[in-house]
């Protein structure tokens, strides 16, 4: 145990007769026996007495060094998670599909039921256009006739009430319908986005393969003739 403390206090210990030595920022050189106040913010050299550097010593960083290096250290690890998801994406695209038309297929069988939904919204509009003229008829049955006394016919409250009811359900289908329309388009963007993407990964990797077993006298490129140049010997002249 004691030869163990000796060892840790012989690595952790200043060497005997070492200096410390740095260069600050305005490029002026600081020695001492101790460190100098002037290496307070720079790299400082622990040497020894032959001038040879024992070790290297880091500033101490500020509060402001400090943030700046775990906001450095935050966005690569954020830049990292968005490479590992997209090569996840990747990988998922080649895995999930193994042709163009597969994404035709699968984007149609994703926008059909909402076409179900948008046609049921349009058939419940022609009831609810059929209902609201039968009401609009019966409030001017009311409105045309009069009582024995002479007076105009009060409209009963339960029409109003059913007109109102006919004018909103009809307004929520017409935004239902714009929703669904709008959600068509983004499940066409999605699948054509992804198909790119997809042709890009699958012809990409084709390519770089086809590239690698390219042979090497194929990948020279050819010397162009340059005027002047005599051209080949025919070799019919030659035998002649």
């Amino acid at each position: 145990m004691r030869m163990l403390v000796v060892v840790i206090t012989a690595l952790f210990a200043p060497a005997a007769g070492a200096a410390y030595k740095c260069v600050d920022a305005k490029g002026v050189t600081h020695f001492g026996d101790t460190p100098p106040p002037g290496c307070a913010e720079v790299v400082m050299y622990e040497i020894n007495k032959s001038g040879a550097i024992v070790r290297r010593i880091d500033p101490t960083p500020t509060p402001e060094q400090i943030k700046e290096r775990d906001a450095q250290f935050e966005r690569e690890r954020e830049a990292l998670k968005i490479k590992s998801e997209k090569q996840r994406k990747d990988m998922a695209l080649l895995n999930t599909f193994s042709s163009e038309r597969e994404f035709d297929v699968a984007r149609d069988r994703n926008i059909e039921p909402i076409k179900g939904r948008i046609a049921s919204a349009q058939d419940r509009i022609k009831q609810v256009d059929k209902r609201t003229k039968e009401i609009e008829e019966e409030m001017e049955f009311y409105k045309a006739g009069k009582s024995k006394a002479g007076k105009e016919r009060a409209t009963p409250a339960n029409l109003s009430a059913d007109l109102n009811r006919a004018k909103t359900e009809r307004a929520t289908l017409v935004a239902n319908i714009a929703s669904y329309e709008k959600e068509i388009e983004q499940t066409k963007v999605k699948f054509d986005t992804d198909k790119k993407r997809w042709l890009e990964i699958k012809y990409a990797g084709k390519a770089s393969a086809a590239k690698a077993a390219e042979p090497a006298d194929a990948k020279k490129t050819p010397t162009t003739a340059k005027p002047g140049d005599s051209a080949p010997a025919d070799p019919k002249a030659i035998k002649n």
